[in-house]
């Protein structure tokens, strides 16, 4: 509407132009009609300026739309009702386009106050940050955790925990981290994940802060019942055998209540007192065996970080794993990206957790037709060092996958029940994780993840 309208003035416009400036030419060219060469060229001169003043009054006010919106004022006002039609249609048009923008920027509000209340409810710590440091937004979830009202900069962090602040400032997208952050009301575990985004030109890191420390005590009692029953389990089996034949073997050297004389002593009953105590001799040095093996568990070096080639680390493993079971007629397959890829990592402390991996798996496999161990190994898409080790065994019942990281827990009776559970520590202490998943008569995967 307002654009026919609009090329329909300026159309108009330019043919009065065009006709007063052909009368102007024909008044000069003639001289019997040089008496309408003022009237026709001031007639010109008029028109000129009113058609400069019509474009100019319709781009001011134009100009003057835009500035307003630009600097978010909505409260221009524009009138309703000119002479001008086009000039009032383009006020109508502008003004439904001030109203839409109010209602946009109206819900935009709407919105962001949705979101900070959602915030500020979270029972999660919230917080981002620009790359000066400056706080965008911290919601009081998070203001409660570090104990501060007011928190506009992550430097106000070096005054509650530099270990914290440090965290903060040197984390990068999609790491997470955890903290130990003194309090008074004692020492919480937080855990910090951090994700980018951008505002503009602008790259802002936005963190979730979260109080762990209820979950860790949780994990942690429960791991410290599950390895008391284990260790009960195994003392018990040991001490209940020692203690049933000293006192079998005591009885031997009592009558009626009173020790007896030598000569009621015969070589039968010194035959038996002597085997039943190799019998004690073979159940502590049993016992022996197992406390050696927590002691072990317990008291592992720190990892002599040295770079591996990883080809040359599973190709050396295979080679050992062969030797375990000659005659069982598994077949390993092996897979790594990169040949040339290498890793941070302690050497000797690997070869241990793939050979008990390994070892899991041709046991695993020992009654199993076509049985075969992949090993494979890569960078996944963080970056990070993964090594799988799949095997096509029986693979692990549901009921005991929370279980078999459990020390001394072994469903073999030749089993120490420590292989597992070394293997995880010892990724821990490479700063990874060792999980596993299994399908019951198909496979069972272990995941090495640095």
């Amino acid at each position: 509407m307002i654009s026919i309208s609009y090329s329909r003035s300026i159309l108009f416009r330019l043919l009065v132009i065009i006709t007063l400036a052909i009368g102007v030419s024909w008044s000069v060219f003639l001289p019997n009609h040089s008496s309408y060469i003022i009237p026709l060229g001031i007639l010109l001169i008029i028109a000129v300026y009113s058609t400069f003043r019509y474009f100019n009054r319709i781009n001011r006010q134009i100009s003057y739309f835009f500035s307003a919106v630009k600097n978010d004022d909505y409260t221009l006002q524009l009138p309703r009702k000119i002479k001008d039609p086009i000039i009032e249609d383009l006020y109508h048009q502008m003004t439904e386009v001030n109203l839409q923008i109010q209602k946009i920027r109206i819900e935009n509000r709407q919105f962001e106050q949705y979101f900070q209340s959602m915030l500020e409810h979270s029972a999660t710590g919230i917080f981002s940050f620009d790359p000066r440091g400056f706080v965008i937004h911290a919601n009081s979830a998070f203001r409660m955790m570090i104990g501060r009202d007011v928190f506009t900069h992550i430097s106000q962090l070096e005054q509650i925990d530099n270990k914290l602040y440090n965290t903060v400032r040197d984390i990068k997208p999609s790491e997470h981290k955890l903290v130990a952050l003194p309090t008074e009301r004692g020492t919480i575990q937080l855990s910090l994940k951090a994700a980018a985004f951008k505002n503009g030109e602008e790259e802002l890191m936005l963190l979730s802060v979260q109080d762990i420390h209820h979950e860790l005590d949780e994990k942690e009692l429960d791991s410290w019942l599950k390895l008391i029953r284990v260790l009960m389990h195994e003392i018990m089996n040991s001490i209940a055998p020692i203690t049933s034949l000293s006192e079998s073997l005591a009885g031997y050297f009592k009558k009626e209540g009173k020790v007896k004389t030598p000569e009621e002593i015969d070589e039968k009953v010194i035959s038996t007192t002597l085997k039943g105590l190799e019998v004690i001799r073979g159940q502590g040095t049993g016992l022996m065996s197992f406390v050696e093996s927590y002691r072990r568990l317990t008291r592992l070096p720190a990892p002599n970080l040295q770079p591996v080639r990883i080809a040359d680390l599973i190709e050396n493993i295979v080679m050992l794993s062969r030797s375990f079971d000659p005659d069982s007629g598994v077949r390993f397959r092996t897979k790594c990206s990169d040949p040339d890829l290498e890793w941070m990592a302690d050497e000797k402390l690997l070869t241990q957790v793939l050979i008990n991996l390994l070892k899991n798996s041709v046991q695993a496999l020992s009654d199993r037709e076509n049985p075969v161990i992949e090993i494979t190994a890569g960078l996944n898409s963080s970056s990070h060092l993964e090594i799988f080790v799949k095997d096509n065994g029986p693979g692990i019942p549901k009921e005991l996958m929370d279980q078999i990281f459990v020390p001394f827990f072994t469903t073999r009776e030749s089993g120490s029940g420590i292989g597992l559970s070394l293997s995880r520590q010892i990724m821990r202490l490479h700063g990874g994780s060792l999980t596993v998943r299994s399908v019951p008569n198909q496979e069972t995967v272990f995941c090495m993840r640095f």
